[in-house]
């Protein structure tokens, strides 16, 4: 169980604000607390955190000079006057419980974000089932690369940022935004990017209605003066803006779509591509990343762009640049003879995208080392994810990652192994999944070590880099 999103909104949280001095962060190391914790640092304020273990993130903070204890405690939390907390939190935090018995201010994760973004005129938040990460991280690259000095919050680490996020100058904040427990609602922004719509979360989303609805009310904050960049190829895109005030801003392949691809060409996977807007030439794209779902990524980030006033071809650059974003197709080193590959994929739609990526690529054989992420996410989808994984060549299967979960659904990696049939196994262990490598691998095949959970600790054992 999990606490609850606050819903204050960004004028009463200025008001809870006022006067106040110092923040503490419960759950300080996520990729999102982090930076919100650095961003309300840089502004003035005294800040403070926890989490359960040192990372590079934590390490980060430190150097800025922001206190950070590795337990939670109540004593933690004295000599703060207001605390932001992660919903991953239980309800029995003790410094979450400390600060509700005082009295002092809690605001949560999505709300507070929420409230900083405010402070930028052009506020693009990227939303969507998949391709999140990728879009944001396309997106902080063209804007850095023409000069328009973002602040980014990102859910993937990208190297020309040094990390998941940079504290820019100008007047451009561009961030992640979750749709999971709604938290999406809680932000501000200003053009508000719609990537695709499909199920997920199902033990929050009951229905794709539901996920259409929220969609709907996301893409509703932007306002009569503010805009909607959707996927025009998405029929549930289609369906949540149907009742959107104004006029979408599409992108997509398909005619009568704003923003188009036109003359594409795949080397080695990779896109080359011209964008047209509304049928004139806008600019030429050479992707350095591979994949058609790139190209719709792109494309998103283009037109944001373009409505920030920023020069196409600069922009164009800027994407042409973009070399892919931690555990997204993130090439790890060779293992063996054979090239290695991390990837956050957990969903069936994700897997096969990012498969036939891949497949594209010109390698040999394919082989997944996948975790599952949630039982609820692998019963509800399960058909799918057989297909999805199909697509591989070979598949090993580990234990499921239960996150904030109970095993009460009947589901396992072993059974999903069995339905995948003859190319799929089922490993107890990292170790074990490691020895059928060892066995099979050869050079010209690759290895794709796949999911939302610490799969990524497999690199340790094979001499790659974990972090």
């Amino acid at each position: 169980m999990s606490v609850n999103n606050t819903h204050y909104g960004a004028r009463a949280i200025g008001e809870i604000l006022s006067g106040i001095r110092s923040i503490y962060f419960i759950g300080i190391g996520g990729i999102n607390m982090s930076s919100l914790a650095h961003i309300s640092h840089i502004r003035g304020y005294r800040v403070g955190g926890s989490d359960q273990a040192q990372t590079a993130l934590t390490d980060r903070l430190t150097e800025a000079g922001i206190e950070i204890f590795y337990s939670h405690e109540a004593s933690h939390i004295e000599g703060y006057e207001a605390v932001v907390y992660t919903v991953a939190i239980a309800p029995d935090n003790p410094e979450y419980s400390a600060a509700i018995a005082k009295g002092i201010p809690t605001i949560s994760r999505a709300d507070f974000l929420g409230f900083i973004m405010t402070g930028y005129r052009n506020r693009i938040g990227v939303s969507g089932m998949h391709g999140k990460s990728t879009c944001t991280s396309m997106c902080a690259l063209s804007f850095m690369h023409a000069g328009g000095d973002p602040t980014v919050l990102s859910g993937a680490t990208l190297a020309e940022m040094g990390g998941a996020y940079r504290i820019g100058s100008g007047d451009h904040f561009i961030f992640e935004a979750c749709e999971y427990m709604d938290s999406f609602l809680d932000f501000n922004p200003s053009i508000a990017v719609i990537l695709n719509i499909e199920l997920d979360h199902v033990d929050y989303f009951k229905s794709i209605a539901q996920v259409r609805r929220s969609f709907s009310d996301y893409a509703a904050i932007t306002g009569p003066n503010g805009f909607a960049v959707v996927n025009g190829d998405d029929e549930n895109v289609r369906l949540a803006l149907a009742s959107y005030v104004g006029t979408p801003v599409t992108f997509g392949l398909s005619e009568g779509c704003d923003y188009t691809a036109e003359n594409i060409e795949y080397i080695s996977g990779m896109a080359s591509f011209d964008i047209y807007f509304r049928g004139i030439y806008a600019a030429h794209v050479n992707l350095s990343v591979p994949g058609r779902h790139n190209v719709y990524n792109a494309l998103a980030a283009f037109a944001a762009a373009m409505l920030c006033g920023l020069d196409p071809e600069t922009v164009a650059e800027g994407l042409s640049h973009y070399l892919g974003a931690g555990r997204r197709m993130e090439y790890k080193g060779k293992w063996q003879d054979v090239d290695v590959y991390d990837d956050y994929a957990h969903h069936p739609t994700e897997i096969s995208v990012t498969l036939r990526g891949f497949r594209d690529m010109g390698f040999g054989r394919i082989y997944c080392i996948y975790q599952p992420h949630t039982y609820s996410r692998t019963s509800a989808l399960w058909d799918d994810f057989i297909t999805s994984l199909s697509t591989a060549d070979r598949v090993l299967l580990v234990d499921i990652y239960a996150a904030r979960e109970t095993d009460n659904l009947g589901v396992s990696s072993l059974k999903l192994a069995r339905e995948i049939g003859t190319k799929a196994s089922y490993c107890a262990s990292f170790d074990e999944a490691l020895d059928i490598l060892a066995a099979e691998v050869r050079p010209g095949d690759a290895i794709v070590v796949m999911g939302a959970g610490n799969v990524y600790r497999i690199f340790s054992p094979m001499g790659l880099a974990n972090e």
